[in-house]
């Protein structure tokens, strides 16, 4: 679930987040893959350079994803949620249907073609200093369930406060959007 997303360069909005970020060199536009570094909205509400995945405790692999419903349960998460809530811009995701053996690849959008912003969970890694990131997940809108049945948490721009500064991000978590578009690419 959402293993890949993308930021188009050419839109304004999306521009203008790149230009925010202070070390615009460290991040990566187009498709955006686990382990590179890419623009957040950190928790303090100024644009950063993330690095997406936070280590696996036995130190092979990322987790590039959390699920909503048990984040703030989970130790891994536990603290993120309650100190470390993040939004990762993207032009649109991607997702994978599988047909037998095939796989066919999504983009999935907004319906208006704004940029999506999905909640996320950051820290820093206590080895590295760097700032790290995970995205957040819930079950996917019945619509695109024949692709995933996962799919980003898509806060809207209404949301965006009481994310960084509610008390309850469950329930805010709550007012994400369903309805996105989708097109094989």
């Amino acid at each position: 679930m959402c293993g890949r997303y993308y930021i188009e360069i050419d839109n304004v909005e999306l521009q203008s987040i790149i230009a925010a970020v202070e070390n615009k060199n460290a991040i990566k536009t187009g498709e955006i893959y686990p382990t590179n570094t890419a623009p957040v909205l950190s928790p303090n509400g100024t644009m950063a350079a993330m690095r997406w995945g936070f280590p696996k405790f036995d130190g092979k692999g990322e987790i590039i994803n959390a699920r909503s419903e048990t984040a703030a349960e989970k130790n891994t998460f536990r603290r993120p949620m309650m100190e470390g809530r993040c939004l990762v811009p993207a032009s649109w995701y991607y997702e994978w249907e599988k047909q037998g053996s095939k796989k066919i690849k999504y983009s999935l959008a907004a319906p208006d073609n704004s940029p999506v912003w999905m909640a996320g969970l950051s820290k820093i890694d206590s080895k590295t200093g760097e700032s790290l990131f995970v995205i957040l997940t819930r079950p996917a809108w019945s619509g695109i369930s024949f692709i995933h049945d996962r799919m980003p948490v898509i806060l809207p721009k209404a949301c965006h406060d009481e994310w960084f500064n509610g008390h309850d991000p469950v329930s805010t978590m709550s007012k994400a959007i369903n309805e996105v578009k989708y097109k094989s690419v």
